[in-house]
């Protein structure tokens, strides 16, 4: 934020929403008016006298700012400026800078204080500030809290009756810590409010009972909501058996959340109709918003602003609704009327038509839903929202949820890895990535895969796979290993689910497969489970039932039914595949053999994933972001400069364009050197003759010189030799779902063509550096491969996490490779870098709150 034009919206810790900008000339008459506002003991507390009103001298200087060394943000709320935060310089070019704030007397408490203080510290270090003073009055605990709470190091004084802080204003560890705490309890909060009303309004349910405003008024009826529900409608006096109202205010009842379903042109009124009934959410089902084109999407931004000056948040539009089954709610505001039986797994579907699908199938397998929300086109509530909410919910075990597109990657990568700690995240979400990711094509679909792991969330193909997963985790324990025990009644079936094992990577425990044959009885069959459970070399059972020959099963379904439980009492999870009869209640039956295996290799990698150590973001020396930064502003960036900055360096590379210039470079770095084609794609080609190494005089630079330019022409880059080494590639993408993505594989063009490469998000933790050297197929070619001397892996692990670094604190940097890099036993050698620039546009997971 840099001009006075800027406005972000922002959540307040009772889940609101407020507008922030930078102060205006024209705000004159509003400031007066909030200081009118204010009680004796607010304007006390802030300017230390009763201060009844505000000179023109002092209005003047207040509302009149350079946007630099004096700056001054705005809070609205409802249209109107409710509080006030600056900071002025101290003297010209000063680190410190003098900061303060006020907050009428009607919202202080909200946590208006904190989101001033995050976006006054954002906005001063931008301006070169690296102090903040404060004088408080002791009396002002409130505001002594709101710098306390902050995680800066404040240094207190008290003199003349006043206490005087001052703190560094440098992002750290706490004071992020703190930021995303308060950030995590804001969009919570947000989330629960309308999950959770005292009543429904509904607009655009017609009298006729026809349309979707109709449908979903009617499943809110016929669903038991245990609050009030409000039909909102210009003449009908009644709508659905239901009392109707001109205005959402004027049924009297507490209204928290409003459903609508009226064309996009009279969306405005309704937005001022629900904001006047003090409306806390809007769930927009109507289409015609920014999926149908360019107006579309304006009328959807005009509809979020409204709904957020309003301090209302926003699901849809063009969305399938929102579901609770707390038997103290049974909210059903969907278009689904039938909602699955309540349990413990929440549910988000950005789609709903995959919403739909996805309640049905639920209810058909049985899986418990806690809460549901179809965001549509995410205007504003996201799933990064619901992650919040069901990280704390105590309704909800299991999350699962379908995403077609990322609105914050980092931010959900982030959620991600803190949720899945407590609770598993399961989400059918696109493999494929769009083109364009830089000079590298960047993660496939089976890298993919392991970023998701690496964030702790399992993700699948299919809504079917979805919900097999769903089921597993919410009805069965975390199995401690990956060796499996299969039993059954068929060797057909049971060497296809060890071939399935081997397959997903589980592992077939020893004595297993184990078929008790087609004649065995109900509790010969129960038995072998039971052994099986108990088993110490057995983690998880896959039990298998096919129909036996007339006569040959002796006892009933009846019987095997009860004997099952009792036999898989030692904690362990349980799948299975019954061709005949059913499972028992509470262990995932599939039809198939694959899929029970697959959902169980699954949960198998995340509760690995579980067990892994985090690792920790290492203190890495040499590493200077001023330099980096100077870098970047440098007119056509030097990526040998920028990589300095790091504490990574690349070999001196000179380019020639003739074979004389050539020799002076060779004389200036020294023989031996290497000559190499200077086009991109050939200097690290070797097996074309691209390469030539070990010119050791003039005269073989000469020869080799003549040599290239006939076959790739003359430019070409001269570098001085280094010790040999097993040549690897170092990428740096950004990735659609993640954010920036660090990755690693061997050089060569087999490897490239195989697409040998390993992939993790940053940032990156001393854990994540190191498994990413050990990731590729051809890894073992690092450790010392047919007598070869191991390479050092730890120095290739601190390139790793020295590019992880740049890539998380540069965002003006879209795409690094390092190609080829030489790593030999005593370290390594960068031989080439190349570097993709874009705008210095912030990510949306850095900086201050907003939304």
């Amino acid at each position: 934020m840099t001009t006075a034009e800027q406005a972000v919206d922002v959540l307040l810790s009772d889940g609101s929403t407020v507008q922030l900008r930078p102060i205006r000339p024209s705000d004159a008459p509003e400031i007066v008016a909030m200081h009118s506002r204010f009680s004796e003991r607010t304007r006390y507390l802030r300017y230390f006298s009763p201060y009844p009103r505000i000179p023109e001298r002092d209005l003047q200087r207040f509302v009149n700012v350079d946007h630099r060394d004096r700056e001054a943000f705005v809070v609205l709320a409802g249209g109107r400026i409710v509080a006030v935060g600056r900071y002025e310089r101290l003297g010209p070019e000063s680190p410190d800078a003098e900061v303060a704030f006020v907050v009428e007397d009607a919202h202080q408490g909200r946590g208006i204080g904190s989101v001033l203080m995050e976006h006054l510290a954002d906005a001063a270090r931008r301006a070169g500030i690296v102090n903040f003073v404060a004088e408080v009055l002791p009396a002002n605990g409130q505001m002594l809290r709101v710098f306390a709470d902050f995680g800066y190091q404040i240094q207190r004084q008290f003199a003349d009756g006043v206490v005087h802080l001052s703190f560094p204003i440098a992002p750290t560890e706490a004071t992020l810590e703190v930021q995303r705490g308060r950030e995590h309890r804001t969009e919570a909060r947000s989330i629960a409010r309308l999950l959770a009303p005292r009543g429904v309004a509904v607009y655009g349910a017609s009298a006729t009972g026809q349309g979707v405003g109709a449908a979903v008024l009617g499943h809110l009826r016929d669903g038991g909501f245990t609050g009030s529900v409000v039909p909102v409608h210009p003449s009908a006096a009644r709508v659905a058996g239901l009392p109707a109202y001109p205005s959402a205010a004027d049924a009297g009842l507490p209204v928290d959340l409003a459903v609508v379903a009226v064309p996009p042109d009279a969306a405005a009124a309704v937005v001022a109709d629900a904001a006047a009934a003090g409306v806390h959410g809007l769930v927009v089902i109507s289409a015609g918003f920014a999926e149908a084109g360019i107006d579309g999407a304006a009328a959807q931004r005009t509809l979020v602003r409204a709904a957020h000056a309003a301090g209302m948040r926003v699901i849809g539009p063009n969305c399938l609704g929102v579901a609770n089954t707390d038997p103290t709610v049974r909210l059903n505001a969907t278009l689904a009327p039938r909602l699955p039986p309540a349990g413990r797994v929440g549910i988000f579907s950005q789609s709903g038509a995959f919403g739909v699908a996805l309640l049905a199938e639920a209810d058909r397998r049985g899986l418990g839903l806690s809460s549901f929300v179809s965001a549509g086109n995410r205007a504003d509530v996201s799933g990064n929202d619901l992650l919040q909410y069901w990280q704390d919910d105590p309704a909800t075990d299991v999350i699962m949820l379908y995403l077609e597109t990322f609105g914050n990657p980092r931010k959900f990568a982030r959620l991600a890895r803190r949720i899945g700690r407590d609770k598993p995240v399961v989400a059918l979400a696109s493999p494929v990535r769009p083109a364009g990711l830089g000079d590298s094509t960047g993660p496939d679909s089976t890298a993919v895969s392991a970023l998701f792991a690496q964030s702790g969330v399992i993700r699948v193909d299919t809504v079917g796979e979805l919900l097999d997963v769903g089921v597993l985790l919410a009805n069965q324990p975390l199995p401690a290993g990956d060796r499996v025990g299969v039993v059954g009644n068929s060797s057909a079936l049971t060497g296809l689910a060890a071939t399935a094992c081997t397959a997903q990577g589980l592992t077939v425990a020893v004595g297993y497969p184990r078929d008790v044959g087609p004649r065995a009885s109900a509790a010969e069959f129960a038995q072998a489970l039971a052994e099986a459970a108990a088993d110490e070399s057995v983690d998880a059972l896959v039990a298998l039932f096919a129909p036996p020959l007339p006569g040959q099963f002796t006892g009933s379904e009846a019987d095997l039914t009860a004997a099952l439980p009792a036999a898989l009492s030692a904690g362990k999870p349980a799948v299975a595949t019954f061709l005949v009869g059913r499972a028992p209640a509470g262990m995932p039956s599939y039809p198939s053999v694959e899929e029970a295996v697959r959902s169980l290799a699954r949960v198998t990698e995340y509760a690995h994933w579980l067990r892994r150590l985090p690792g920790t973001l290492p203190d890495l020396p040499d590493i200077d972001q001023s330099a980096a930064t100077a870098a970047l502003r440098a007119e056509g960036v030097d990526p040998g400069s920028l990589l300095a900055a790091y504490g990574i360096d690349v070999v001196e590379s000179v380019p020639a364009s003739s074979v004389e210039e050539a020799v002076d470079a060779a004389t200036r770095l020294g023989f031996p050197v290497a000559l190499k084609a200077a086009a991109a794609g050939l200097r690290h080609r070797l097996d074309l003759g691209a390469v030539r190494l070990d010119l050791s005089d003039a005269a073989a630079v000469r020869r080799a010189c003549s040599e290239l330019a006939a076959s790739f022409g003359a430019d070409v880059l001269v570098q001085p030799m280094v010790p040999p080494g097993v040549a690897c590639v170092v990428e740096l993408v950004e990735d659609p779902a993640f954010g920036p993505v660090v990755g690693f594989g061997l050089g060569g063009v087999a490897t490239e063509l195989l697409g040998d490469r390993a992939w993790r998000a940053v940032p990156l933790t001393d854990t994540d550096a190191m498994e990413l050297v050990d990731a590729p197929r051809a890894a073992p070619l690092l450790r010392g491969h047919r007598g070869a001397d191991p390479v050092d892996r730890a120095a290739l692990a601190d390139l790793l996490l020295r590019v992880g670094r740049l890539a998380d604190e540069q965002p003006r940097v879209r795409s690094l490779t390092l190609n080829p890099v030489l790593a030999r036993p005593d370290g390594l050698s960068v031989l080439h870098a190349a570097v993709r620039v874009g705008s210095a546009a912030p990510r949306p997971d850095t900086g201050p709150r907003r939304l």
